[in-house]
């Protein structure tokens, strides 16, 4: 990160992500379902129910491996009777980073356990397996080429820490699940649907292997 990126994301009045935790804050107090209930139904005041929330993410809830959003929908699915809400929509993305915010700081707490054991490795497996027509896996840029140069671009460890994110290439909020699909897209290889258990294993296993690390979110990059 530059330092200009790095005092925008640390700056609240500047952070352009806010607007999305703005929106959340307001879809976590809207009741909705013929329940007619909110998030606050269950949850009550989110700076204090959800602190260190994000940090766990994903884990396995009820024999599922689970992201943040898929549990963010679980709850509306089955609480409120609502439909769940579509991946990358506004409201997903808001939701998840009103959530994820109540969190920033905190240290990353994803640990391997007898329930994740075989999802943490199937993660670590698409981590490391080429694909695409470039035949290329994650780890040979983020691990084997970290700190070096792509296209003049810095080539960074591939921590999820700040999502979601605001990128400026994208000029809006996005997953951590888009930018997965992007790098898959970009090594020409078909990418794994978002909300799939392909994508809920690498999530795991990205986490993991950034426990200990600040959560950053809502973050902003490039």
């Amino acid at each position: 990160m530059s330092a200009e990126n790095k005092a925008m994301q640390d700056d609240p009045s500047l952070n352009p992500a806010m607007f999305w935790v703005a929106e959340g804050e307001s879809l976590w107090q809207t009741k909705l379902g013929p329940k007619n209930m909110a998030c606050t139904s269950c949850h009550s005041d989110a700076k204090k129910s959800m602190r260190g929330v994000a940090t766990q993410f994903p884990k396995i809830v009820k024999g599922k491996l689970q992201t943040l959003e898929g549990q963010i929908n679980q709850c509306r699915s089955a609480a409120q009777n609502a439909p769940a809400l579509a991946y990358e929509s506004k409201a997903l993305l808001a939701l998840t980073a009103y959530v994820a915010v109540q969190s920033k700081g905190m240290p990353i707490t994803v640990k391997e356990t007898p329930a994740n054991q075989e999802q943490l490795k199937k993660g670590r497996q698409w981590f490391n397996e080429r694909i695409g027509q470039l035949n290329l896996s994650c780890a040979q840029c983020h691990e084997d080429r970290s700190g070096l140069k792509l296209g003049g671009s810095l080539i960074p460890q591939g921590h999820p820490n700040a999502y979601p994110i605001y990128r400026l290439e994208w000029q809006t909020l996005g997953s951590l699940q888009r930018r997965l699909r992007n790098c898959m897209s970009g090594v020409r290889a078909q990418q794994f649907e978002y909300g799939s258990p392909e994508m809920a294993q690498l999530e795991l296993f990205l986490m993991w292997r950034a426990r200990g690390m600040p959560l950053e979110a809502p973050g902003v990059r490039p």
